[in-house]
């Protein structure tokens, strides 16, 4: 009779060790667990899909299409605040990189401080100065593999995929210089003054976004808003290479720029703010400056990150946010998230959902 067995196990029966292993039972699933699910684009096949609906739709997709509707959830709950006695609002910080300006996404940056939707912002020397120097001149599309040699030559700066002819900071270096001799003559001026002018770079942005005068500014709305602009490292770009040609031409006198007065200023908004919220476009000097700040006052209650470092090499870039909340940057018992995208792809979406949605315009 032929052997019913294959190595101890029934013929026409898998062995139990296999199938214990690969259909071992599951828990029950705890309530309140929300099952995956995306967007049904069938549901909309008489009107297009509106971003905030996409966002919406996104919130259960995984991955960081999660990440996003969570952000878009955590600004709304930033915006709808209002303090139960006074009525007051959260104070939002915004901060972002120059590349960010470089990029198509100033426009976005310049509607949120056109329309107050920020209260105290925090960008690099570069931040500043792409914006004033888009006034003076354009910023071209390129590509990433465009060879720097041959840019060189023709006098144009690669930012990713995008070129800035050498003119631009040449017009900008025409039309700053008078600005900083004027300021200078108002800092000599006041010397003997009780109270002397003192620069700071939240002065000098806010001088500068008078004098350009230009609607397609972020620093011209800042200005007219009364929205500070800080950038404690305020000479590293073409802001401090012209800070320097004009120590040449004015010495020994000499055009100061004090940060002290500027970490009092933004330490005092966040202790003034009832309540807090970070929104923070990148990593490095932007995001700890904002997150330091509200250090003064046990952490924020809300917090968006958007950026693409990782934490592994222990970089405060690619911290998450509970790390911020280990040096009470973010309070324990607030609520955060760390979107793992380029800003550029992802936070035009999160504004469409958020700040530029219809039913909440006028409410700022």
């Amino acid at each position: 009779m032929a052997d019913s067995t294959t190595n101890g196990v029934p013929n026409g029966q898998a062995p139990t060790r296999s199938t214990d292993a690969v259909l071992k039972p599951s828990d029950p699933v705890p309530e309140g667990v929300h099952k995956v699910s995306g967007i049904e684009f069938n549901d909309y096949k008489d009107r297009d899909i509106t971003a905030s609906e996409l966002v919406a739709n996104m919130t259960n997709m995984g991955f960081q299409a999660s990440a996003v509707a969570d952000a878009a959830r955590i600004i709304n709950n930033m915006r709808d605040y209002r303090d139960p006695e006074e009525g007051t609002k959260t104070t939002i910080f915004l901060g972002y990189t120059s590349n960010l300006v470089s990029s198509g996404l100033r426009s976005i940056l310049r509607y949120l401080v056109e329309n107050k939707h920020v209260s105290a912002i925090v960008t690099t020397a570069g931040g500043v100065e792409e914006d004033l120097i888009k006034c003076l001149g354009d910023t071209y599309m390129c590509s990433f593999s465009a060879i720097g040699a041959e840019l060189r030559e023709k006098g144009m700066n690669r930012i990713g995929n995008l070129v800035v002819p050498n003119s631009n900071y040449c017009a900008f270096q025409d039309w700053v210089i008078p600005i900083f001799d004027a300021m200078l003559e108002e800092q000599e001026a006041s010397r003997n003054d009780e109270e002397p002018l003192v620069w700071t770079p939240s002065k000098v942005i806010a001088r500068l976004g008078r004098e350009i005068n230009n609607e397609s500014s972020i620093c011209y709305w800042a200005y007219k808003n009364n929205i500070p602009i800080f950038s404690p490292a305020l000479t590293d770009g073409s802001i401090g290479d012209m800070l320097y040609f004009h120590t040449w031409k004015t010495d020994p006198k000499v055009l100061t720029v004090d940060i002290t007065r500027d970490i009092r200023r933004i330490n005092d908004i966040a202790m003034k703010a009832q309540r807090s919220g970070m929104i923070i476009l990148g990593g490095g000097l932007i995001k700890h400056h904002i997150a330091n700040a509200n250090l003064m006052r046990n952490g924020a209650e809300h917090a968006v990150y958007i950026n693409t470092a990782q934490e592994f090499d222990g970089s405060d870039a690619g911290a998450r946010p509970d790390e911020a909340v280990s040096w009470g940057k973010i309070a324990a018992d607030g609520e955060s998230v760390k979107v793992y995208a380029e800003a550029t792809v992802v936070f035009p979406l999160i504004v469409a959902a958020t700040f530029a949605k219809a039913s909440q315009k006028g409410e700022d």
